[in-house]
């Protein structure tokens, strides 16, 4: 299990469609792996493959309190079937957006068919942070991210303060 460097916006790739898996293997496996420990290092809850560079349909999360055990979620070519017309608002943010966040309005429901970590079909009725994370995540999947969903002017705002801390990642603060 290896951490993985997370892409930040701004960057091509994130906006990248992400391809569906064919099969779920050991190398599929591996990468989920991977993904987990790099969102774990990173304080996330949730990581779409495309975040580190790899453009397939696969998403890891886990929305468990600190004090709470681990309860890794695995999703792979996970559809949406129903979305509840009734929303519900989070102030999300983006391990691809660092240290910005902005309340967005999702349904508060939804239905997932995805494929576990061993390839099984599954079907997930989810709601509140669950279905929350689920759709910005699945977002990713189709070269979305959360600042999309703001005004032309807070997402150029985000973007050119994230362009300009790419410019200096060396920079050190004593």
């Amino acid at each position: 299990m290896a951490i993985k460097t997370i892409i930040t916006e701004p960057n091509k790739i994130l906006r990248q469609k992400s391809l569906p898996v064919n099969n779920v293997g050991k190398q599929e496996q591996q990468l989920m792996d991977d993904m987990l420990d790099t969102m774990y290092a990173a304080n996330g809850i949730g990581l779409a493959a495309i975040q580190i560079g790899v453009p397939k349909r696969i998403i890891v999360m886990d929305i468990s309190k600190k004090d709470e055990k681990n309860s890794p979620k695995y999703f792979v070519n996970p559809i949406i079937k129903n979305k509840n017309i009734e929303t519900s608002t989070y102030e999300e943010g983006c391990l691809s957006v660092p240290n910005f966040f902005a309340e967005v309005d999702r349904p508060k429901k939804c239905d997932v068919e995805y494929l576990d970590y061993d390839g099984k079909k599954k079907t997930l009725n989810a709601e509140g942070l669950l279905a929350t994370c689920i759709q910005h995540e699945m977002d990713h999947l189709e070269g979305i991210l959360f600042i999309d969903y703001l005004s032309k002017l807070k997402k150029t705002m985000i973007v050119k303060k994230l362009s300009k801390k790419k410019d200096r990642p060396d920079r050190i603060i004593v």
